[in-house]
């Protein structure tokens, strides 16, 4: 569902340029207020329903909200109001914030702890999936034709979202989901890690959270900027080329942003996830900085590749940035969380930039820097003595992990208890 509100939201961006002539540095209102709920969800309501009554009512309210969100883009439809279609997405955007805020450090923490970067990553793999289906579906069913009837197209898939967000908000009201409390995570930790790293320390003293906060605010708020303002430079670099076309190329740069999540997944079972995410951080500074000194098919080529290795980056840095927390993980998730609005303050000078040099190419420099920040932390935590150790103590963790070599010590022992006791059986008669 993230996924899916996410891609529609690329599209939009563009369409809205058109339909509701608004400048680019303007269009970038939808990605401030989706984003910029985040913080507002994960700080205040969202966090406080998740420390009061757990994850299953925090699911059920971001559910709630996403579908009203959704509601709510009828009537600004109708009015062709752009101030309304932001204050819809500002309300998908609390509701999403919410989910987030419960649903990734659930994953994180709801298994072994040495698989908890590869547990997110392949959830996010499907959430990709639907940042692929998004554009593909604005390009072919509502945004074909740049009509302002069009809107009216928007106001059904909307309503349709909605409906089916509320029944699944019915169905977790029955869902059976087990709980974690903090005393649950403080233990997991303190079986995971060894020396001094167990002890418990004051959340404003872990410099790991805030480091793993700042890089993400800065990749999300690149990764959003050159999403957002994809088309553009498409339709730029590439003159002639149809606005639905150039969403079609963004939804083949979603398709591999998506395959890059799978890979990246399945890379961490042999090697290890702060390794991964050094090597994928890597891609993403190359391979934008080739895309901004290039053009046509090459330009939009690297930054398909961009893309491919942004994939792992967001929820490497979340699960990698809750490692050590042990009780106050749903805290330090929700700070990392608040740092997505990243996304609502970096295209916004993109945009202008775009509008000041009439040159989106040259405004993802912008983005560039902003990646170079966020990658700081993948050379940190390959770097840096104790955040390495208390990464690998967790990746080396044998918790909730029966390994090959202990399971075939098992059987043969059993088939060896069960021969003897046979034997005994014979002796007697």
């Amino acid at each position: 569902m993230q996924g899916f509100a996410y891609g529609l939201l690329d599209v939009l961006n563009k369409h809205f340029q058109v339909t509701l002539n608004v400048t680019r540095a303007q269009s970038s209102g939808l990605q401030a207020a989706y984003f910029g709920a985040y913080p507002v969800a994960s700080m205040t309501f969202a966090q406080y329903t998740m420390r009061k009554a757990g994850y299953k009512a925090t699911f059920m309210l971001g559910l709630t909200l996403y579908g009203v969100g959704a509601l709510l883009f009828w009537p600004a439809a109708i009015k062709r109001s752009f101030g309304g279609f932001c204050g819809a997405t500002f309300v998908i955007g609390s509701g999403l914030g919410s989910l987030e805020t419960a649903a990734n450090p659930y994953l994180a923490i709801c298994g072994p702890p040495k698989y908890s970067e590869m547990r997110i990553n392949i959830a996010q793999s499907f959430q990709a999936v639907g940042t692929v289906v998004g554009p593909l579906l604005a390009s072919r069913v509502f945004f074909k034709s740049e009509d302002p009837k069009s809107l009216a197209s928007v106001q059904w898939v909307y309503l349709g979202i909605a409906v089916f967000v509320f029944l699944l908000a019915i169905v977790f009201l029955f869902a059976d989901i087990p709980e974690i409390t903090d005393m649950d995570m403080q233990e997991q930790m303190n079986v995971s890690v060894s020396g001094e790293v167990t002890k418990v320390v004051a959340l404003r003293k872990q410099y790991t959270l805030w480091w793993a906060v700042i890089a993400e605010g800065c990749y999300c708020g690149a990764q959003v900027a050159l999403a957002t303002y994809f088309i553009n430079y498409a339709l730029e670099i590439k003159p002639g080329l149809k606005s639905h076309m150039a969403a079609n190329y963004l939804a083949i740069s979603q398709g591999c942003f998506a395959i890059g999540r799978f890979t990246g997944s399945g890379l961490m079972k042999f090697i290890k996830p702060r390794i991964v995410f050094m090597m994928y951080y890597t891609g993403v500074v190359s391979c934008l900085a080739v895309a901004i000194a290039t053009k046509k098919n090459i330009g939009i080529a690297f930054i398909s590749l961009t893309f491919f290795f942004e994939s792992i980056c967001f929820p490497t840095i979340f699960a990698l940035g809750l490692r050590g927390l042990g009780r106050n993980t749903k805290r330090g998730a929700s700070y990392i969380i608040a740092s997505i609005i990243g996304g609502a303050i970096v295209p916004p000078i993109v945009g202008a930039t775009a509008d000041a040099f009439d040159n989106t190419g040259r405004a993802f420099f912008v983005a560039l820097i902003f990646f170079l920040i966020s990658g700081s932390f993948a050379a940190g935590v390959n770097l840096h003595p104790r955040t390495r150790h208390v990464v690998d103590d967790f990746h080396e963790s044998k918790v909730g992990v029966v390994d090959s070599e202990t399971r075939d010590l098992e059987v043969v022992a059993g088939k060896g208890g069960m021969v003897d006791h046979m034997e005994d059986k014979e002796d007697k008669n």
